[in-house]
Protein backbone atom coordinates (compact mmCIF):
# COMPACT_ATOMS: atom_id res chain seq x y z
CA UNK A 1 0.00 0.00 0.00
CA UNK A 2 1.70 3.63 -1.02
CA UNK A 3 1.67 5.99 2.23
CA UNK A 4 2.94 9.86 2.26
CA UNK A 5 3.73 10.94 5.24
CA UNK A 6 4.87 14.16 6.82
CA UNK A 7 6.82 14.91 9.95
CA UNK A 8 6.57 18.42 11.07
CA UNK A 9 9.04 17.98 13.79
CA UNK A 10 12.44 17.48 11.54
CA UNK A 11 10.46 19.11 7.94
CA UNK A 12 10.48 15.57 5.82
CA UNK A 13 8.11 14.07 3.84
CA UNK A 14 8.05 10.39 3.30
CA UNK A 15 7.05 9.04 -0.30
CA UNK A 16 6.38 4.99 -0.12
CA UNK A 17 5.90 3.70 -3.39
CA UNK A 18 5.98 -0.43 -3.28
CA UNK A 19 6.15 -2.72 0.13
CA UNK A 20 8.70 -4.53 -1.29
CA UNK A 21 11.80 -4.74 1.42
CA UNK A 22 14.72 -2.23 1.11
CA UNK A 23 17.99 -3.41 0.31
CA UNK A 24 20.00 0.24 -0.16
CA UNK A 25 19.79 3.44 -0.43
CA UNK A 26 21.25 6.46 -2.59
CA UNK A 27 21.41 9.92 -1.47
CA UNK A 28 21.55 12.86 -3.74
CA UNK A 29 21.27 15.91 -2.22
CA UNK A 30 18.10 16.43 0.05
CA UNK A 31 16.63 13.56 -0.84
CA UNK A 32 17.17 9.74 -0.32
CA UNK A 33 15.98 6.92 -2.13
CA UNK A 34 15.60 3.22 -1.00
CA UNK A 35 15.53 0.50 -3.59
CA UNK A 36 14.81 -2.66 -3.04
CA UNK A 37 17.39 -5.60 -4.56
CA UNK A 38 15.81 -5.67 -8.07
CA UNK A 39 16.72 -1.84 -8.15
CA UNK A 40 13.23 -0.52 -7.90
CA UNK A 41 12.68 2.68 -5.68
CA UNK A 42 10.95 1.58 -2.67
CA UNK A 43 10.71 4.99 -0.34
CA UNK A 44 11.39 8.87 -0.87
CA UNK A 45 12.62 10.61 1.71
CA UNK A 46 12.60 14.56 1.38
CA UNK A 47 14.17 16.71 3.43
CA UNK A 48 13.49 20.12 4.43
CA UNK A 49 10.48 19.28 2.60
CA UNK A 50 8.89 22.88 2.91
CA UNK A 51 11.50 24.41 1.01
CA UNK A 52 11.72 21.74 -1.63
CA UNK A 53 8.11 21.88 -2.62
CA UNK A 54 7.84 25.58 -2.61
CA UNK A 55 10.93 25.88 -4.87
CA UNK A 56 9.20 23.12 -7.26
CA UNK A 57 5.81 24.44 -7.21
CA UNK A 58 7.19 28.10 -8.09
CA UNK A 59 9.31 26.18 -11.17
CA UNK A 60 6.11 25.30 -12.63
CA UNK A 61 4.10 28.26 -11.98
CA UNK A 62 7.09 30.39 -13.70
CA UNK A 63 7.29 28.16 -16.94
CA UNK A 64 5.70 29.94 -19.89
CA UNK A 65 2.68 28.47 -21.52
CA UNK A 66 3.58 27.37 -24.73
CA UNK A 67 1.05 27.25 -28.10
CA UNK A 68 1.31 23.76 -29.66
CA UNK A 69 0.38 24.21 -33.78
Amino acid sequence: MRKIKYSKDVDALLIELSDKPIDYAEEEGQIIVHFSADGEPVLLEIFDAKEFLLSSFSSVFKEKEVAIP
